[in-house]
């Protein structure tokens, strides 16, 4: 029942898929296990009940509505997402896969389930909303990655500084980061990449940018950067392909789609903006 395309799709994509159609209650207990994802889960269903805010009925009736018969088939799927989600290029390298036909292949098969996967689980409404709030140019547009996703950052950066004003690449030291801070607000943005192993230091930002009423868009994984607690948006992309390494090929993807819409809707001010640095060039 949970299966989807050539990989199981994980507990955050079937709430991503079914979460804009769940009654309230279930809806709290989606947003409870989203923003401490997945340890919330592998709690007691009495722990799960308390801690967002409903009645264990209500959880065994989210949990069956994402696709399973019980409440321990559900944890058990949980416990296999975090053991993935702690996994490093040393443990996948271990026991590399075998895959059949030769690594390009197998490679090409596997980066385009990821796409394929990634916008499956994207909703339209999300789409909109945060093209909605990439274009309001009332505020600033600042954005971050980690060691391997930061080229990400950098990337949507260069595009978004041409069709709109006051868009920031954060770089440089964890301190730095910090003494922009001060200038960010509830009007402000912050896009920040973070795949598995997670980094710390961008997890301890976002939570200083929350706390200051900064929205916060996150791209991630499949299996959820624990920045997801303080984000207004999550983009969860499929990364895992037959490599010791993850692939950001479908983040990329969501990236320049963003970017493709955010130029369209800022159509006019974009085209007079470009015209405007070909002349100073």
């Amino acid at each position: 029942m949970r299966e989807r395309g050539t990989m199981s799709a994980s507990v955050a994509e079937l709430i991503a898929e079914r979460i804009e159609t769940m009654p309230t209650g279930e809806r709290r207990a989606a947003q409870a296990l989203v923003a401490n994802y997945p340890l919330v889960g592998l709690k007691t269903v009495a722990e799960f009940s308390q801690a967002a805010g409903v009645s264990s009925p209500t959880i065994l009736r989210f949990v069956a509505r994402l696709g399973f018969q019980n409440y321990p088939d559900f944890q058990s799927a949980l416990q296999d997402e975090l053991a993935a989600q702690l996994q490093s290029p040393a443990s996948r390298t271990h026991n590399p896969p075998s895959p059949a036909g030769g690594p390009v292949p197998a490679m090409l098969e596997a980066t385009m389930e990821n796409l394929r996967e990634t916008f499956r689980y994207i909703s339209e409404r999300q789409f909109t909303e945060i093209v909605d709030k990439l274009a309001d140019r009332r505020g600033h547009m600042l954005l971050m990655g980690g060691r391997f996703t930061d080229p990400l950052a950098r990337y949507m950066t260069a595009h978004l500084t041409i069709v709109r004003p006051n868009v920031f690449h954060l770089a440089g030291q964890e301190s730095m980061w910090r003494d922009r801070l001060i200038d960010m607000g509830k009007r402000d943005v912050l896009l920040i990449f973070d795949i598995r192993r997670y980094q710390e230091s961008l997890l301890r930002f976002a939570e200083k940018a929350h706390e200051r009423g900064v929205q916060i868009v996150l791209f991630t994984d499949q299996w959820l950067s624990p920045i997801a607690r303080f984000a207004r948006h999550v983009i969860a992309g499929r990364t895992a392909v037959p490599s010791a390494w993850d692939s950001s090929t479908a983040l990329f993807a969501v990236a320049e789609t963003l970017i493709g819409a955010v130029t369209s809707r800022l159509e006019t001010e974009s085209a007079e903006r470009i015209r405007e640095m070909e002349n100073l060039r």
